[in-house]
């Protein structure tokens, strides 16, 4: 929705002025609010949320954690709230102000330009709420800046919006996987052309850098997830929950590091096995002991009809695999925070898919297979990737819906299930 602080409440030492440039400075143009008041979803959610929930508003206390355009206030104005704090910590706040203006509600709003760790209001309030959600829910870590407005300034008996999270992940199939491989041998056959070229014309012989440049290569078109909507057609097993959140409990520490045991059984016949992709969805419900009356929920599962503009994270790997239905996935998923930069993540995933169609799959093979075991009708492959999720571009003409890098932190043989396998599919 918008921002509200440099979102580090564990991490003390961010240069607030360089988080400002490579994260909020995006949320102060008009382009990029204007797409997230676009998605229909998300401002179906909220909406329905305050409004078939007005008991929690009405004659209420209301602070909005990253106001941006200001949409929540007004709708927390317009249910009833006695007064609404919105915190902006970008030169959104003045369009919020101005909003809030023009739709004469001045006498109840007040907007707040700064961090919201370094606001002080002047009571506690009876409801906070606020879009904090980035890509995979966590991205960009904004949550953290709720939970410092909820510690600091929440009434005892208070309630959260949303109050409830889940992250989801799930097998995928991608004809992305095969572009994603003609881009990385494009870019190897121009390098070629490159290191001839410069030694021809120049004299300078750049080969020393193929193989940097190489990894490099590899790192951005093979091992790197990207912002997808996925149709539910490609989600090829059953999704799981890899990590719950109860906003009016969860601390910061809860979220700096992430551990999930899954399992799932192939739903698809006969189809690819490409990667993951992940998403999430949240829940108003209020409170145990003042719940709201309508629980509305808004997810961003993937949907014929209904895509948002968090779209899902889609993590690839190359070469894909044959698999069934009835084949048994289980994974260990891990995410934690980066050390560099408290916005990043780390994710790991490591698989053991266990064919038990009895079919012999093609990707089966003994070449892949060369540390498995097999058995009459089973065929077990282990795997394990990395990505490394980080912000997307910073620069004002970089459309939203461009996708998000992770860039792997593991080498890469450790992506690919096994040398000498390109082939196979």
């Amino acid at each position: 929705m918008g921002s509200s602080s440099n979102g580090a409440a564990p991490n003390n030492n961010v240069d607030k002025g360089v988080d400002y440039a490579n994260y909020f400075c995006t949320y102060a143009f008009l382009y990029h609010q204007k797409e997230m008041l676009s998605d229909r979803v998300r401002m179906d959610a909220y909406y329905n949320a305050i409004f078939q929930n007005k008991h929690h508003f009405a004659g209420k206390a209301v602070l909005d954690v990253g106001t941006g355009s200001g949409i929540l206030a007004l709708w927390s104005a317009q249910a009833g709230a006695r007064k609404v704090y919105a915190v902006e910590a970008t030169k959104m706040a003045e369009h919020a102000r101005e909003l809030v203006k023009t739709n004469g509600f001045e006498h109840v709003v007040e907007v707040i330009e700064g961090s919201m760790e370094d606001i002080t209001l002047p009571e506690k309030v009876d409801v906070i709420i606020s879009e904090w959600m980035g890509y995979f829910l966590l991205r960009e870590s904004m949550f953290d800046s709720v939970i410092c407005a909820r510690d600091r300034w929440l009434n005892a008996d208070g309630v959260m919006y949303p109050s409830h999270a889940r992250m989801w992940v799930a097998p995928i199939r991608s004809g992305l996987v095969d572009q994603k491989k003609i881009d990385y041998d494009r870019a190897m056959d121009d390098w070629s052309h490159f290191v001839n070229e410069t030694k021809s014309f120049y004299g300078v012989d750049m080969g020393s850098l193929t193989k940097p440049f190489t990894d490099e290569q590899r790192k951005y078109y093979l091992q790197t997830s990207l912002w997808n909507n996925l149709h539910p057609n490609q989600v090829i097993g059953k999704p799981a929950v890899i990590k719950e959140i109860d906003c009016l409990t969860s601390s910061v520490n809860d979220l700096l590091s992430l551990q999930a045991n899954i399992s799932s059984i192939i739903t698809a016949e006969n189809t690819r096995f490409c990667g993951f992709g992940g998403w999430f969805d949240v829940h108003f419900r209020g409170r145990k002991e003042n719940p709201a009356k309508n629980e509305i929920e808004l997810t961003t599962a993937p949907s014929e009809d209904l895509g948002t503009h968090w779209g899902q994270q889609v993590f690839l790997f190359y070469p894909s695999t044959r698999v069934s239905q009835g084949d048994n996935m289980t994974m260990n998923f891990s995410m934690n925070r980066s050390k560099e930069n408290h916005r990043l993540l780390e994710v790991e995933f490591d698989c053991e898919l266990r064919q038990s169609s009895g079919n012999s799959l093609p990707s089966f093979s003994k070449n892949v297979m060369s540390k498995g075991q097999w058995e009459d009708r089973y065929a077990t492959l282990r795997m394990k990737f990395s990505h490394f999720c980080q912000l997307t571009c910073a620069v004002v003409s970089c459309p939203l819906d461009s996708y998000a890098l992770f860039s792997t932190n593991l080498p890469l043989k450790s992506f690919w299930f096994g040398p000498g396998n390109e082939g196979t599919r």
